[in-house]
């Protein structure tokens, strides 16, 4: 007889290590299964005690395993929701996870994600559980996703779970791509504007303002002002270091990065958040566009198992807008001492009263998680209607700024030259 040691999984797809007694491989296999566990490798034990140190091979294959390169930054959304989606896939069929793991690592190419689910795949085979795994890479699985991946496992419910979270983050994705889709058109025009206003106060005007010069016409008020701004553009005027085209070209990232600056304290992103949410033009849009969020979040959360506190907690910190995090904060205080949801949330008039009443109704008859996945939807079509009348707005609005802009310069710059032909058809006279 002799001595064989097997990796294996069991039942819920935990790895099982140890040793068999057998006269041979098919031997082993066969007593490993009738444990009913799943073997994943057998071999021989060849003298070496069972748990005893690694051989020279052994840590060289692990440190050829590990050997997935270096990476920064986050994995993208659109990667990861394809991950989630294949991942429940597999766990539906009944593949093992451990097997699955290593499946869908195996397909794809280096990067960031592949060198995530490396480490995933061995801190599961090391006996770690798929959340405690996913929960040491934050940079690849957010608070939200593991929580839900740890409701499913305590609920025997990987595979669904992972499935509402693939659909989460695919209806995530959906709405992140309608707003900003919408905002690509106005950028681009606005972004060829400033290049051909930029092209004319530097090369176009100053050949008009000799003209002018040369004529000695008088000059109006507004064609002055022109020819100022055309000089600080060209960079002209005297004892000027810097041409103003070098300062307002960059201006919009500089902007860009200082708020971005801004935001990163406390005060300055309450501040701002503040000022998003009751702007006259986007305040409505953000607001419908958070209450879709956070509502899906939470009746996500609560549909997978998620304690109630819990969910709010993660909600919160998901919410990404500061005026609702505060307003989320009181709901978990509010239900912490035992009272309601609704309450806190009607008094911080942050929603709608069709929002507030909804979820009243969900926390009467037990059903709060369906109550919020049906807001989430509702205002995903509302986000839909108040996106494209944004830019059913933003077109007519740009077309009069830009033909006013495009109207100033054309009368600063005919009204010397009208002055010109009149003094000339009078000395022609």
């Amino acid at each position: 007889m002799a001595t064989f040691v097997y990796e294996a999984l069991n039942s819920a797809g935990k790895p099982q290590k140890g040793t068999i007694e057998a006269s041979n491989t098919e031997e082993a296999i066969a007593r490993i299964k009738s444990q009913g566990y799943y073997p994943t490798s057998v071999k021989e034990q060849s003298g070496k005690k069972a748990g005893g140190p690694p051989t020279a091979e052994e840590m060289k294959g692990k440190l050829k395993k590990k050997g997935g390169g270096f990476s920064v930054g986050r994995v993208g959304e659109k990667q990861l929701t394809a991950f989630t989606r294949q991942l429940s896939t597999l766990q539906d069929a009944g593949l093992p996870l451990l097997r699955s793991l290593q499946i869908l690592e195996s397909q794809l190419k280096p990067g960031k994600l592949k060198n995530v689910l490396m480490g995933v795949c061995e801190e599961v085979e090391g006996g770690s559980s798929l959340s405690e795994a996913m929960g040491k890479y934050p940079k690849a699985f957010n608070h939200l996703y593991v929580k839900m991946v740890n409701a499913g496992e305590i609920g025997g419910v990987l595979d669904i779970i992972l499935q509402r979270l693939a659909e989460f983050m695919e209806k995530s994705q959906r709405l992140k791509r309608k707003i900003k889709g919408a905002m690509v058109y106005p950028i681009v025009v606005i972004g060829i504007a400033g290049l051909i206003l930029s092209g004319i106060m530097v090369f176009i005007i100053p050949k008009f303002e000799e003209i002018f010069r040369d004529f000695g016409v008088a000059l109006p008020w507004i064609t002055m002002k022109l020819i100022t701004t055309s000089r600080w553009f060209a960079g002209t005027n005297p004892g000027q270091a810097i041409p103003g085209v070098f300062i307002a070209m960059p201006a919009p990232v500089v902007a860009w990065m200082l708020w971005n600056l801004i935001r990163k304290a406390g005060p300055g992103r309450a501040a701002t958040d503040y000022m998003i949410l009751y702007s006259p033009i986007f305040g409505k849009l953000v607001r419908k566009t958070v209450i879709a969020r956070f509502t899906r979040t939470l009746g996500t959360l609560i549909s997978a198992g998620v304690p109630i506190l819990e969910a709010v907690k993660i909600t919160k910190e998901t919410s990404g807008n500061y005026v609702f995090e505060q307003a989320l904060q009181k709901v978990h205080d509010s239900i912490r001492e035992g009272e309601g949801f609704s309450t806190p949330l009607r008094e911080s008039k942050t929603c709608d009263a069709i929002v507030v009443n909804m979820i009243d109704v969900g926390e009467e008859t037990g059903e709060l998680d369906a109550m919020l996945l049906k807001i989430a939807d509702n205002y995903d079509e509302e986000v839909d209607v108040a996106v494209a009348s944004l830019v059913s707005l933003l077109e007519p609005l740009m077309v009069v700024v830009l033909g006013g802009i495009v109207g100033t310069i054309v009368v600063a710059m005919f009204m010397p030259l009208v002055a010109m032909i009149q003094s000339l058809q009078g000395g022609g006279i």
